[in-house]
This record gives structure tokens, C-alpha cells and sequence, in this order.
């Protein structure tokens, strides 16, 4: 009589064990409820973005989405703990240029890093920038302004703090025109609008969220959008490039990161459950394009190739900006 060992067929003994024990983590995630860590005090955009999304992967994905706020040191602390999270797609990163670009543009040392660390999963929204100056500063137009700072070297502008993108901002249009005015830097975006409305400094480059208000009441004055086209809501402002400053299209962007090693499949249902999110609710994308904002939604590869163009495009802005922050 023929004998039948299991040791025959340990193989594929072992391989069903394993497919039934180890179900594909697309059909298992989640499994708990997720985080999302932003890295800023509620209420910015960066906060709105990633609130607006926890509710709707609340609703789709039948687990808590919960945004966890950990501000401080130039967003630094809570983009590390996502860096050195499990890579189980339980911990997500609320993440913005200013916290991974411009740092890493001007830091030497980070305990993360930006293109290593992270699977990027799409920017949600990117918000462009306005050149803006005090109402009662004569100049009506960008060549006006140069003219004027060059005939007045001690004129200032505010932006949201050192190595901040409006100062950035900033620092590539004084580049591109060759003025030269002083940097007042402030503890956020709010706090720099309300010093360019009471007239403590002459001008900034923010965002037209912060701006639009002092703007129709005509407490500031645009003179020219960073962006590649004019906005509808501000139609009489022109580009940058428009008003003779070429290469400047800059701005704000706000997306949606995992750890490193995160499951493609948890990656790509992500970036999935993102488009379905805006597409689904035209009261969200409302919310955003009435400030000004764009939608982008662009795949995992283009935001990786996006943010590796842009620490290379900021570091060498720093370099020849000369701008530089204390570690």
C-alpha cells in the first residue's frame, strides 16, 4: 500500500496557511482607526485640507480617520514622528512645501528626510501667491514698485518666518527684479496680513486666502498673481510673468503623505478615495476655489517627481538668497 506523508505536500500546506492567515492588505486596511498628524495649529489651510479628507475616508472607508495637530519647529516635530511611524498605513502626514521643501532646503540637518522617508500620495490643493502692498504706497504696478524700492532702500515686507515660502517668495522676486527690501519676519500667516494692513511693513507675497479680504476692501493692493494664469475672482490682477517678472509661479501646496514602505495598495486606495472625495462634493471643492485655490489631485509618481524638482529649485534659491536659518 502506497504511504502519504504530509511532508509531501508541506509546501503547499504552507502556502494555503499562509494566504488564509495573511489576507492582501487592501482587503484587511483599515482595520483601526487612522491618523492623520498635521503639523500646524488648527484652523490654517493645512488644517482644513486634512479635516475635509478625514471625514470623507470616515464616511468611505468605515474606520475613524482622527487629525492629530503637533505643531512646532517649522512643522519639523510632526513630520518626523510620521517619518518614523509603522509603515501600516495607520499613520498619515498632513504635510505642506514649507514643512518638506523649504526645510530641507535650508536645514543641514534634519532627522528626516523628505524624498526617503515618505510614499506621497497625492497634494490635494495648492493655493497661489499674491505680490501685495500697503494701500498707501503709491506704486500701482510690479515696475513701479522696483523703481520705488530702489529710489527707497529702507522699505520692508513680512512673510510667515524665516525660510517660510513667502519668504522664499519673496527672495526670488527681489532676484528676479533686482530690489532689495528689508525681511520682517512674523510667527505665521495671519499675524504677517494683519502687519501689512496696519502698515508695519510696505509689502509681502501671501496667499490670496489670507489677502482676499483686505484686498476687496481695499485696505492692501495687489500687483501681480505667482501663477501660471490670472484668477477669476481677481481678474485686473495679472501674472507675474505678465507683469515682466519672469520664473515666478509660487505658492502654497497641501497634501497627503504615508511613511515610507506603506503598502502600494493602501497608497493608490488613498490617492483613490482623495479624487472620489472632491469629485463627489462639489460643496469642498466650492470651499477651497472661493479662496482662490486650486483642486490638483495629482498621482503618487507626479507628486514624488514634484518634490524632488522643488528642494533642488528652493536650495538653489537659498544659495543665491543667501537665506539661511539657526539649527
Amino acid at each position: 500500500m502506497k504511504q502519504y506523508s504530509l511532508l509531501n505536500h508541506a509546501p503547499l500546506l504552507i502556502c494555503g496557511l499562509a494566504c488564509a492567515a495573511l489576507p492582501s492588505h487592501a482587503q484587511t486596511w483599515p482595520s483601526r482607526p487612522v491618523r492623520i498628524v498635521n503639523p500646524t495649529q488648527p484652523g490654517g489651510v493645512s488644517d482644513i485640507v486634512a479635516r475635509s479628507l478625514a471625514h470623507k475616508f470616515t464616511e468611505t472607508l468605515g474606520q475613524t480617520f482622527i487629525v492629530d495637530n503637533r505643531p512646532g519647529a517649522n512643522g519639523i516635530i510632526g513630520v518626523d514622528l510620521v517619518a518614523k511611524a509603522s509603515a501600516d498605513g495607520n499613520t498619515l502626514l498632513a504635510g505642506t512645501n514649507g514643512q518638506l521643501v523649504a526645510n530641507s532646503a535650508v536645514f543641514a540637518k534634519l532627522p528626516f528626510d523628505a524624498v526617503r522617508d515618505f510614499a506621497p500620495i497625492t497634494i490635494a490643493v495648492t493655493s497661489p501667491f499674491l505680490l501685495v502692498v500697503h494701500a498707501s504706497l503709491p506704486a500701482k504696478t510690479v515696475a513701479e514698485l522696483v523703481a520705488l524700492v530702489k529710489a527707497k532702500p529702507a522699505m520692508s515686507y513680512s512673510s510667515f518666518g524665516p525660510a517660510s515660502i513667502a519668504h522664499f517668495g519673496m527672495e526670488l522676486v527681489q532676484l528676479r527684479t533686482g530690489m532689495k527690501m528689508t525681511h520682517v519676519p512674523y510667527k505665521g500667516g495671519a499675524p504677517s496680513a494683519a502687519a501689512l494692513v496696519a502698515g508695519e511693513v510696505n509689502a509681502s507675497l501671501d496667499s490670496v486666502q489670507n489677502q482676499l479680504q483686505f484686498i476687496r476692501g481695499n485696505r492692501v493692493r495687489a500687483l501681480a498673481l505667482a501663477h501660471s494664469t490670472r484668477l477669476k475672482m481677481l481678474p485686473d490682477v495679472p501674472t507675474t510673468a505678465e507683469a515682466g517678472v519672469a520664473g515666478v509661479e509660487i505658492g502654497g501646496w497641501y497634501a497627503l503623505l504615508a511613511p515610507a514602505g506603506t503598502p502600494r495598495t493602501v497608497v493608490n486606495r488613498l490617492y483613490e478615495e482623495s479624487v472620489k472625495a472632491f469629485k463627489s462634493s462639489p460643496e469642498l471643492r466650492e470651499r477651497f476655489e472661493s479662496t482662490g485655490s486650486d483642486i490638483l489631485l495629482n498621482t503618487p509618481a507626479d507628486f514624488a517627481a514634484r518634490i524632488k524638482r522643488e528642494i533642488a529649485e528652493y536650495t538653489k534659491v537659498a544659495r543665491e538668497a543667501n537665506i539661511t536659518v539657526s539649527q
